[in-house]
């Protein structure tokens, strides 16, 4: 499949900053079953762009720009080609064993109702029929939600509310997968809607390491393995460690975060 992606950032300060700078996670790579053709970063002001790849092996931009600074808009667009590989990831850099994404963070922490939930599903001893059944047990648990950003996210609140978007969801679900013995990350990437185009937030899923297969992906909230509609951009320990942008401003103040995304067969109508 052909994708046209765009992803709009726009911070708007009500103060005036000194200086930002930001990590943005926001290029996508090519591995077996996606490839991509065109890629940029625009923003909306003179800055200085430094492209790097973190621990993770994802590729990055460091940004900075002086201020006196009341906003900044940066959007990122491109085409890529995809695939449907039935979740199996390959080909991607990974300079991380797998038994590296077994460790919890604060957002994929499993709490006692997590552990219980999992040992209850009595998981099939075979390692990728486990993984399935993981991830369908937890889809139907779950009430699904479109993307809400003042939620709590956290593993144990999601489950405990019973209710959450693509990012708790997935959080979830690798704290479960953790529990049940799985490697398992947090993705960020892009997910093509066809009754949707427009979104206010970048996707997310989980991929589990699974004996025999190596890394496959699981999107607890669509209740399927990626297909040939995902962009996969880039991995952490949980969403934080993933997210299309994080930084630091000097300067004092709130800020209004506005996000608009589009993913679709035809590339965005010029605003």
């Amino acid at each position: 499949m052909r994708l046209f992606v765009r992803h709009r950032t726009h911070y708007r300060f009500q103060e005036p900053q000194a200086r930002l700078v930001q990590l943005l996670r926001m290029t996508p790579g090519d591995h077996a079953g996606q490839n991509v053709a065109s890629w940029s970063i625009d923003v909306d002001r003179d800055v200085r762009l430094k492209p790097a790849r973190d621990g993770y092996g994802n590729a990055t931009t460091m940004l900075y720009v002086d201020g006196p600074l009341d906003g900044i808009v940066i959007t990122v667009a491109g085409e890529v080609l995809t695939e449907d590989r039935a979740g199996l990831v390959s080909g991607t850099p990974e300079p991380l064993p797998p038994l590296a994404f077994l460790q919890p963070t604060p957002a994929t922490a499993a709490d006692a109702a997590i552990r219980d939930f999992v040992a209850d599903l009595h998981l099939a001893t075979d390692p990728l029929t486990g993984a399935h059944m993981l991830a369908e047990a937890i889809h139907d648990r779950m009430v699904l939600e479109d993307p809400r950003l003042d939620d709590d996210h956290r593993a144990a609140a999601v489950f405990a509310s019973g209710r959450s978007d693509a990012r708790g969801l997935a959080q979830l679900l690798i704290a479960a997968a953790r529990t049940a013995g799985y490697p398992a990350r947090y993705v960020a990437g892009h997910l093509f809607r066809p009754y949707e185009a427009e979104t206010k937030a970048a996707h997310g899923w989980a991929e589990l390491y699974v004996d025999g297969y190596g890394w496959i992906g699981f999107d607890a909230h669509e209740g399927r393995c990626p297909t040939d509609c995902y962009v996969r951009v880039a991995v952490g320990l949980d969403h934080r460690e993933a997210a299309p942008v994080a930084g630091a401003r000097i300067g004092g103040g709130g800020e209004v975060l506005d996000i608009n995304v589009h993913v679709g067969l035809e590339p965005p109508q010029p605003d």
